[in-house]
């Protein structure tokens, strides 16, 4: 088990430090240039690894919260979600007004139609009252306007 350990932790350690070198910008590497500590990593398996971790990277922070994308450090969100957006957030109030006029004004047309369409219906059946000649349900005469 010991001796599993003595390749396992340098191997992990080789891998890590490999994959930080990948993903670390050009200009934040220190020293030597980027291809220079890959190959540094990778030949001097144990010791390649330490001295980058040591001293190859700049490891405090950069201003404006750089990241390892080029694109990524000059194309930051204004907004994150739609519901932040206080743009987004307007145009749907406006939406919502403008649409809820036009759709309250047919739903009330609508209803009074059908309000008067059952009203003389209504009327007509009244109108009829028992043993009025041989008219049933189906024979239906449109409502006069």
């Amino acid at each position: 088990m010991f001796r599993a350990l003595l390749f396992i932790i340098p191997l992990a350690l080789t891998i890590y430090a490999f994959i930080d070198c990948l993903n670390t910008p050009e200009d934040e590497a220190k020293h030597l240039p980027k291809i220079a500590w890959v190959f540094i990593i990778l030949l001097f398996w144990i010791v390649g690894p330490i001295v980058w971790l040591a001293a190859g990277k700049v490891r405090t922070p950069p201003e404006g919260g750089r990241t390892p994308s080029e694109w990524h450090r000059n194309h930051k969100p204004k907004y994150v979600a739609p519901d932040d957006n206080p743009e987004f957030l307007q145009s749907l109030r406006e939406n919502a007004a403008s649409s809820k006029d036009v759709k309250d004004e047919s739903l009330l047309k609508d209803w009074e139609a059908d309000l008067r369409r059952r009203e003389e219906e209504i009327k007509r059946r009244e109108g009829e009252g028992p043993g009025a000649g041989d008219a049933g349900p189906n024979d239906e005469t449109p409502p006069s306007k």
